[in-house]
């Protein structure tokens, strides 16, 4: 990877207000740097979360300890009028509350004395088309799911040795299974649940399997809560 080409265009895209091109980037710089440099820089390789720790690792090292947060996130760059294909088709926004086309890109950024670095990323793929038969509509899945990709991104980062105490994910994250493989790993998790998942108040209520629904629980504002999620071993 060339650096000097790699900081040139991240300062670009951090800088420009308008659509981010290679052509841009030269006539931002009078010529000096040409756009055939730029693109033969951009299609050289396939970036991917190796690249990344690559460049990322030598601020991480610095700000790292025993207390450090990994926090999962995924986004998606709406594509509206961009061609389908498996990196860009339709995908679920939670924030919409619909089906979007564009690009969806989960994130791993580590939390620690002050400083948020990005750590690990992935491009959500469907390379799979098939019918669905209630609809009878063309559609796209992945060969693994999104709760897959973030295990293999937590192992990922525990594997390059970054410190790590917490694992931090939002409902679409809060899997058992992922509580589970987080907690194997010797890590702690915190969890944000959806109001239909089920807790039991006491141990006494678990133990009888009375469970109630999270959005029935109601507690007040400020108030840590104990409790015994339903289906979790722990």
């Amino acid at each position: 990877m060339q650096k000097a080409d790699l900081d040139l265009y991240t300062d670009y895209l951090l800088s420009t207000f308008g659509a981010a091109t290679a052509t841009g980037l030269s006539a931002m710089l009078d010529d000096e740097v040409s756009h055939d440099r730029i693109t033969r820089f951009l299609s050289g390789q396939d970036f991917a979360s190796k690249e990344l720790w690559q460049q990322v690792k030598p601020v991480a090292r610095s700000v790292e300890n025993s207390d450090g947060v990994l926090i999962f996130a995924d986004t998606i760059q709406e594509k509206a009028w961009t061609d389908e294909n498996e990196l860009m088709c339709w995908h679920y926004d939670h924030v919409s509350g619909r089906n979007v086309r564009g690009i969806n890109l989960l994130n791993a950024l580590y939390h620690c004395n002050g400083a948020s670095i990005p750590v690990a990323f992935e491009l959500v793929k469907k390379p799979i088309q098939y019918c669905d038969l209630a609809t009878r509509q063309l559609k796209r899945r992945s060969e693994v799911t999104k709760n897959e990709l973030m295990r293999e991104m937590i192992g990922t980062c525990i594997r390059n040795q970054l410190k790590i105490r917490f694992v931090l994910v939002d409902s679409w994250f809060s899997a058992t299974e992922n509580f589970d493989f987080i907690a194997a790993k010797g890590r702690h998790f915190i969890a944000a649940l959806k109001d239909n998942r089920l807790i039991a108040v006491s141990e006494e209520n678990k133990n009888n399997k009375r469970f109630r629904r999270v959005e029935e629980l109601n507690p007040p504002e400020q108030t840590v809560v104990r409790g015994w999620l339903k289906g979790y071993r722990k």
